[in-house]
């Protein structure tokens, strides 16, 4: 679940507190600037993806976030390994 603002950032953490388990499902699109925001986030433990002073509350966080996190799952997916490559530290 990717995580927001600060409100949903407070229900993430409610969240977490009545189900642990949750914890490792969820990510910090962003630390927006309202205080305690970044509470949050070291309570959960989590870091958040981008740090850009955003403050709009409209999402754009987790837009931009669902952009970052499509590309690290594409990388792990589809990238070759060195092996799948044929490449080699021979000479």
């Amino acid at each position: 679940m990717v995580v927001d603002g600060f409100i949903s950032g407070t229900a993430a953490l409610v969240a977490a507190k009545l189900i642990p388990e949750v914890k490792p499902y969820l990510i910090a699109s962003h630390r927006s600037v309202e205080i305690g925001h970044l509470a949050i986030w070291n309570t959960l433990g989590l870091h958040p993806l981008f740090d850009l002073g955003l403050r709009l509350g409209e999402g754009t966080g987790a837009v931009l976030a669902f952009h970052l996190i499509e590309a690290a799952t594409r990388i792990l997916d589809e990238m070759a390994t060195f092996d799948e490559a044929g490449v080699s530290n021979k000479e």
